[in-house]
């Protein structure tokens, strides 16, 4: 199996198109407050600060002219191969030149406390052999490339200002520095055994310091314990660990540490297709990935975090009560609006945008993922507080009134119906508030109802959902489309996972959306539309694996783990044939997938622990 942070071989950097790299060219790196893509070319071309939803000052990503970036590589040709440091969020690169080779250590260093209102980017360069040229260029434009300034000395360092945003560089041995239109540039060479560092630091409306370069170096290495010290309390020992550890890495730098909540993705508006308009801002929280990441984090032992998401959510839920919007600001405010920037977008494929309207939109399932969250945290030996019940048990009221109307569905579709995977998030709904009540988590004044409503919205699925002619669930009633998102129903332990129906599902499943090898279309028709959406793979995973085929669903799971390349990222779709990677970049939805694939495999298998086989609920 492949080893998603193992050595890679020495390649030639891909040519630029137009300015632009191909998505997987680029790792996360991170601090679980912002991120930052590092291309195999030395080019940070993403970073928004102070925060990982600000607007971008480095965003080359979406305009390579004027978006700003900040580069650091060999002054000659050069091969690169690429890692992180074991079991860390720290990228190593080392360049090979015909003048000698060095190693480029990038990080986002944390702050124990994850409250210092600063961030701190460290590039440190170190002479393998040889003597190599190096040079780097710092060209920020604050406000997604709208705004550029010229930086002022001050304190040993150049700083930038913009409103209330300061960012400094300083460096050490890095050469002097040369500044020129808003663009600082310095050159230097660097020979077997020397070191080099340049350092940015950023904030936002506080005193900025001006770090000197041993407390530099002390932070970068207590940056690389922190992270093996994180990754350490996994539980997960199964097959494909390593995939498995890189993904709860890339779940952390989408993470804030301070709050627990996750970022649906580090990038805003990545085209699920060149030349299409599905374009969308994803630094926001979804009520749906929360789901899946309390899930997948309990599943593998990571409960602090997962304590932390769940706070998160129930706050943010608190301030919509009883309604549960899709999505929400990382704030935990209401999010319903987005706006057009005018940037012209990765591949110049617009628009690009920044907000997400689907807060907007009634999504049914959300009531499911919400009450999934809480039976889960529950499940695992965790009390809810008074209120919290109150809550839920207000919401169940709200869904028992409203799941027979139609809604925008799991893919947030503009055209209302009744989709299968709302209906089966209603029927989870009630399920789940049940056993919460009868745990006396939630209290029963409504028990009757909603178990009546539980029972009703079954009747409807097994009736308007299913199809004889296909013998499998249908996306929506009154059609004979196709969903992989019904998958789902595996996990959430609605069907008998050894029953006809599932297998019947799994089987029209991949008679038609299955794409190429082990990649999925999400539903019927988008095979002219858009690429594989990779959290369907993984969900087709589990469906296999806890429909007793775990030979087939672990012979996925490998070819999978290995579409994620050397660095183990993935964002949202991946190109057929070329494998190119498309939409948002990394993508939590894909790596929470392959964390909970990955577990429920190993289960079924007897690999880490008692098979995995789920019955149905609620059903007496």
């Amino acid at each position: 199996m492949a080893n998603p942070s193992g050595p890679r071989a020495v390649e030639a950097p891909p040519r630029r198109v137009d300015g632009y790299l191909p998505i997987e060219a680029y790792a996360a790196i991170g601090d679980g407050r912002t991120l930052a893509l590092v291309g195999v070319d030395g080019s940070i071309d993403w970073m928004c600060l102070p925060e990982l939803d600000a607007p971008s000052a480095f965003g080359a990503l979406l305009d390579p002219a004027d978006g700003g970036s900040f580069s650091l590589a060999p002054a000659v040709p050069s091969e690169a191969r690429r890692s992180y440091l074991p079991e860390t969020n720290v990228l190593e690169t080392e360049y090979v030149t015909d003048h000698g080779s060095v190693r480029v250590t990038d990080a986002l260093t944390i702050d124990i406390s994850q409250n210092a209102p600063w961030r701190e980017l460290v590039r440190r360069v170190e002479g393998l052999s040889g003597t190599v040229p190096m040079q780097w260029r710092l060209r920020p434009r604050f406000d997604y490339g709208q705004v550029s300034s010229d930086p002022l000395p001050a304190a040993g360092a150049l700083v930038y200002r913009h409103r209330r945003l300061q960012l400094a560089i300083k460096g050490w041995d890095s050469g002097k520095p040369s500044v020129e239109r808003g663009t600082v540039t310095g050159r230097f060479e660097i020979g077997s055994g020397q070191q080099a560092m340049l350092v940015l630091v950023a904030g936002d409306g506080v005193a900025l310091p001006s770090p000197e370069r041993a407390d530099v170096e002390r932070r970068l290495q207590a940056t690389v314990t922190l992270w093996r010290d994180w990754l350490g309390h996994t539980t997960y020992a199964g097959p494909w660990k390593p995939a498995v550890q890189r993904s709860l890495l890339a779940i952390r730098l989408l993470a804030d540490g301070r709050t627990g909540a996750i970022t649906a993705a580090g990038t805003t508006s990545l085209p699920e297709v060149l030349g299409g308009e599905r374009n969308y801002d994803y630094r926001f929280g979804w009520v749906r990935d929360l789901s899946f990441t309390v899930d997948a984090l309990l599943r593998v032992g990571m409960e602090e975090l997962a304590h932390a998401s769940v706070g998160w959510v129930l706050q943010a839920v608190g301030r919509t009560r009883p309604r549960i919007d899709p999505v929400y600001a990382l704030t935990g405010d209401a999010l319903r609006s987005q706006e057009k920037l005018p940037l012209p977008g990765y591949r110049r494929t617009g628009p690009v945008h920044r907000g997400n309207q689907a807060g907007s939109q009634l999504q049914l399932g959300g009531f499911g993922d919400l009450v999934e969250t809480v039976s889960r945290y529950v499940e695992s030996g965790h009390v809810l507080a008074s209120e919290t019940g109150e809550r839920i048990a207000d919401s169940a009221d709200l869904l028992s009134a409203i799941w027979r109307s139609c809604d925008a569905g799991l893919w947030e579709l503009q055209d209302y119906a009744h989709y299968a995977t709302s209906k089966i998030g209603c029927w989870s709904a009630f399920d789940r508030v049940l056993a919460l009540a009868d745990a006396r988590q939630v209290p029963p004044r409504h028990v009757e109802r909603w178990r009546s409503a539980r029972d009703q919205v079954r009747r409807f699925i097994e009736t308007e959902l299913w199809s004889d002619e296909r013998g499998s669930y249908v996306m929506k009633a009154g059609s004979d489309m196709l969903d992989c998102g019904v998958l789902l129903a595996a996990r959430r332990g609605y069907t008998d996972t050894h029953g006809p129906r599932l297998r019947g599902t799994i089987r029209a499943i991949r008679g038609e959306l299955q794409a190429e090898g082990p990649l999925f279309y999400r539903y019927s028709g988008m095979q002219e539309e858009e690429n594989a959406f990779l959290a369907c793979s993984f969900w087709m995973v589990e469906a296999l694996a806890l429909a007793g085929q775990v030979d087939e669903a672990a012979a996925m799971m490998d070819a999978l783990v290995s579409l994620g390349g050397g660095l183990g990222l993935y964002s949202e779709e991946m190109e057929c044939g070329s494998h190119a990677m498309r939409g948002n970049f990394p993508q939590a939805l894909t790596h929470l997938a392959l964390i909970s694939a990955a577990d429920i495999v190993a289960r079924c298998a007897g690999d880490a622990g008692a098979p995995g086989r789920a019955m149905p609920r609620g059903t007496s």
